[in-house]
């Protein structure tokens, strides 16, 4: 049961942690790029994104499984050559843009909880996400699944609970729709950027050793990352269009529902998000690292992975005081939505297809 669980549940476990933080945990995100586009090109939007996902997902967990590319520096030198470099520089821009957002979102999340500075809240954050990249794999894999189930507890009681309350008004905006407006290129773009994850995340595929397991991964990963986005959209319903102006929407549902203690496990839950998707991202970055020292003969200390780790985590502090939450979501993550289209995702589309089809029939693999 375990080894079922580590080739085809843990990858889309992992992936959905990265992503959560930087893409929906707090739900500005969802508003941002889906409510925005009312709630019936929300719904479509959000479909496009798991499709791509898990199309993108599934070549990719070949292509790394196949070539044994568990690291984003060796997949993407056999993905890109020596463009590689190119997607460098893009993937630590990205990285720094992510754990600013997270950042941010810890530091409002305490300061509408607990009245404390935001900047507490950034510092607690990146303190812990120090800890776990200076731990290394195996600690990450645990707490990112123990962390996921109960998140997707907490997201059903969500559900369960805004139903309860506002389940007529919810229903009733299921069927607005925003002229001009389908949700198709806000599914493609909210896509592309949550896919900077996908190579923070190859050290999960370890496990994986068939094609089969490989596809199948990467399929149900697409699904199991926004399964829970889509739940909290739908509890937004409840509030629309009021909703949309809010800085942290999870929170402000929460504040609506008026069960403090249920608030409480919550906001614990939420926060431990933002440490996952620091903690993947980073931890991504180190392990690019490490398998260029492993190249070389050499390890990479622990020592080291922690200055990596403060370094970046340096430059999303400085992002996330300087711009705060809801600029670094709605300009940030626009500026590198295409540039992962064109680095990124569109070589692992044509080359993983041209590497996979002739071999596609061979039941060996």
């Amino acid at each position: 049961m375990l080894s079922l669980y580590r080739k085809y549940l843990l990858p889309g476990f992992v992936f959905q942690s990265i992503v959560i933080g930087g893409g929906y945990g707090t739900g500005r995100e969802l508003v941002e790029f889906f409510l925005t586009e009312g709630p019936v090109g929300g719904y479509f939007g959000m479909l496009i994104s798991t499709v791509i996902w898990g199309v993108i997902l599934a070549l990719s967990f070949e292509l790394a499984r196949a070539g044994r590319f568990f690291d984003y520096r060796t997949f993407l030198n056999s993905l890109l050559g020596r463009g590689w470099v190119a997607f460098e520089v893009l993937y630590v821009l990205q990285v720094i843009l992510t754990v600013a957002v997270v950042g941010s979102a810890s530091g409002e999340l305490l300061h509408e909880t607990l009245g404390w500075p935001r900047i507490a809240g950034t510092l607690i954050m990146v303190a812990v996400v120090g800890v776990f990249t200076y731990r290394g794999s195996d600690l990450i894999e645990r707490f990112f699944s123990i962390w996921s189930l109960g998140l997707y507890l907490l997201y059903f009681l969500l559900i369960v609970f805004v139903l309860s309350d506002s389940g007529d008004t919810i229903f009733s905006n299921m069927k607005l729709s925003t002229p001009d407006s389908s949700g198709f290129l806000a599914g493609i773009r909210y896509a592309a950027y949550n896919l900077a994850a996908l190579p923070a995340m190859l050290f999960a595929l370890r496990h994986v050793e068939h094609r089969r397991e490989a596809f199948s991964a990467g399929l149900l990963a697409g699904v199991i990352a926004m399964f829970p986005g889509a739940l909290v959209y739908t509890t937004f319903l409840g509030y629309y269009p009021s909703i949309v102006s809010e800085a942290i929407p999870a929170n402000f549902v929460l504040g609506q529902l008026d069960m403090p203690l249920f608030q409480t496990f919550f906001q614990i839950i939420l926060f431990g998000t933002f440490i996952e998707t620091g903690t993947g991202m980073i931890h991504g970055f180190n392990e690019r690292i490490a398998g260029m020292l492993s190249e070389r003969g050499r390890t990479m200390s622990r020592s080291l992975r922690l200055a990596v780790a403060a370094g970046l985590l340096i430059g999303a502090i400085f992002l996330a005081e300087k711009f705060g939450l809801i600029t670094l979501i709605s300009k940030g993550y626009g500026l590198t939505t295409w540039a992962f289209w064109i680095l990124f995702l569109l070589p692992i589309i044509v080359v993983g297809s041209y590497r996979i089809l002739p071999t596609l029939f061979d039941k060996s693999e």
